[in-house]
């Protein structure tokens, strides 16, 4: 494949048009075609961001021939049917986070995907940053001993009314599945696959969590600590610690462009601030994998594999039951 990829972006809301407005930064990218459930909003969509054609419903995206790769940024709930019907159409997908509602719905996905050879990545855009890149290579180096803790949190104060998406059961809200999944992401990371899980919430009254906190034991015996949100405005910084000193990302670690090193060897410490900036909004960088991917005659990507993608749903899963938070796809 030496052309440019073709993308095609299915539903038109806000992270729609972020991974729109990305696409312009990216390298031998090009926006395709765009699919929203009205041709009206397909078609307003497309003017805005270059799409060359505006479809009036997903299925004709998923048929389109002209695309190489669906990016779906639709609620949570509608991932599953979305991605299938988007594989059936012989399309690669870019699952925006959460990548499902459950494990189950997961492993529907990627098993499908892997019949039918095609790529399938979650959207975890965070792990493509800079700074996240260059926080792994540090870890990975040794320079801070070897990682045995991960703290991380994520919380904003909303003032949304019961009836937002982020508090609707129907629609996947409540603070863990929109804004934990950041810290468990990146825990799972930097710490390896998780074998163990302590929670516990906050509810709210129509039955999401408001905010929830859980500890991960790690594969080797790591263990990290991580909180999220609606209540409150949190640091929102990530630590990675090991036997010499720590990495840390500050505040809204998910998106930094800043990392601090620190090194404590006896009584002395020392510190040393890295700034990675990002291309354009930042979404543009795990275009860029799937791209790379694409090329490479990938079906899944090196930083976010499949397994992972299933062991981090698999933890959601068990958080929730253990803070009883339930949704309609779970029945």
């Amino acid at each position: 494949m030496t052309q440019p990829i073709r993308w095609g972006i299915l539903g038109t809301g806000k992270i729609a048009k972020a991974f729109a407005t990305a696409l312009k930064d990216t390298p031998d990218a090009q926006l395709a075609a765009v699919a929203s459930r009205t041709v009206d909003s397909a078609n307003t969509f497309a003017q805005a961001y270059g799409a060359g054609r505006a479809h009036g419903s997903y299925q004709a995206l998923a048929d389109d021939p002209d695309v190489d790769v669906i990016y779906i940024g639709t609620p949570h709930p509608m991932h599953h049917e979305n991605a299938l019907m988007c594989l059936h159409g012989g399309k690669a997908v870019l699952v925006e986070k959460s990548f499902t509602m459950n494990r189950r719905q997961a492993e529907d996905i990627i098993n499908l995907a892997r019949a039918k050879k095609l790529f399938v990545m979650e959207a975890m855009w965070t792990r493509f940053m800079p700074a996240i890149v260059e926080a792994k290579r540090i870890v990975d180096s040794g320079e801070i001993g070897k990682p045995a803790n991960v703290s991380a949190d994520f919380g904003f104060t909303s003032d949304a009314g019961p009836e937002h998406r982020l508090f609707a059961p129907e629609l996947g809200g409540g603070a863990l599945l929109d804004l934990g999944i950041y810290p468990l992401s990146m825990a799972s990371y930097f710490l390896g696959p998780v074998t163990g899980v302590k929670a516990q919430a906050e509810m709210t009254a129509t039955g999401v969590d408001m905010q929830t906190a859980f500890t991960l034991q790690h594969k080797g015996g790591a263990v990290s600590a991580c909180s999220c949100s609606l209540r409150s405005r949190t640091p929102t910084e990530l630590t990675i610690s090991g036997t010499k000193g720590f990495v840390r990302l500050h505040d809204r670690f998910h998106s930094t462009d800043s990392i601090s090193v620190t090194l404590v060897d006896g009584g002395s410490r020392g510190e040393r601030t890295i700034t990675l900036p990002k291309s354009g909004n930042g979404y543009t960088h795990e275009a860029q994998e799937v791209g790379r991917c694409l090329r490479a005659g990938l079906i899944e990507s090196p930083v976010m594999p499949h397994e992972e993608t299933l062991s981090i749903m698999g933890a959601l899963d068990e958080i929730r039951a253990q803070i009883g938070l339930r949704y309609p796809s779970d029945e």
